[in-house]
């Protein structure tokens, strides 16, 4: 959860440079639905933290989170999961559950489902610097190592411990050694 202003405003610039969007600093008026769905999440984790009126914010871009989320294809993203530099490529379906705990500086696609299963409440363990393709699927309780890239359509059901790995199929397999960070924007760092 997202602690004070100093951390929500650092969440927002990781998150829009992460949607690389270097040469402005605030959504258009008419598009931009997926960086106004991230603004939305992170106030919503923000302020659903605080009593008092704030917690009327919270109501507040808990709400515009769902129509947005709506608007851009069916985002199912529960608050507190994805740490700063969250970026969605495209709009369309993407489900993650609430137990999912997911690292900075993640670019997740379309079509993509983060779950639990088998009578297992917990959902996946996530590093930082991980890209997810359309249609990936990661099940169950398992982790992912910093820096993996994962294919489009992939189904992770074993937990992927080798970092700066990229892993495709069903299941997924790894299939070379290049990590992820060439499908990460340019404007994050990915070292620090």
């Amino acid at each position: 959860m997202i602690q004070d202003r100093a951390e929500l405003r650092r969440y927002l610039e990781q998150d829009r440079l992460a949607l690389r969007v270097a040469d402005r600093m605030r959504p258009k008026l008419f598009g931009d639905e997926i960086w106004k769905f991230t603004i939305a999440l992170r106030k919503w984790e923000y302020y659903s933290g605080r009593g008092g009126i704030w917690r009327v914010l919270g109501l507040y871009y808990r709400f515009r989170t769902h129509n947005l989320g709506l608007r851009c294809g069916g985002f199912t993203i529960p608050r507190g999961v994805f740490g700063p530099g969250l970026s969605i490529a495209h709009p369309g379906s993407v489900t993650v559950n609430g137990t999912a705990r997911v690292g900075k500086n993640c670019r997740i696609h379309e079509g993509v489902c983060i779950g639990a299963t088998n009578g297992s409440a917990q959902a996946a363990a996530i590093g930082d610097n991980v890209f997810i393709g359309s249609g990936a699927k990661i099940i169950g309780p398992v982790s992912i190592a910093d820096d993996v890239a994962i294919g489009a359509g992939a189904v992770v059901v074993r937990s992927i411990a080798e970092p700066g790995t990229t892993w495709a199929g069903v299941p997924a397999k790894k299939v070379s050694d290049n990590n992820s960070h060439r499908n990460l924007s340019p404007y994050l760092d990915l070292e620090g």
